[in-house]
């Protein structure tokens, strides 16, 4: 049974890593970031709902009159 030859494992893995660092740095150098980020300002909605405008009241067994 013939031996697994390991020696060109070393070289491709790290050209694989290599490879990796330049790709994803190419490609992050690439993206354009604002020069002067700025907070935006959130605006509060109100979203009505059916709920909200009628009084509800949740009635547990144990809050019923006894019969």
């Amino acid at each position: 049974m013939p031996q697994l030859d390991t020696s060109t494992w070393f070289i491709n893995i790290v050209s694989m890593f290599l490879t990796l660092f330049i790709v994803f740095q190419l490609k992050i150098s690439k993206h354009s970031y604002p020069t002067h980020p700025e907070a935006k300002t959130t605006k509060m909605t109100k979203h009505l709902t059916p709920w909200e405008s009628k009084w509800t009241k949740i009635y547990s067994p144990l809050s019923l009159p006894q019969q």
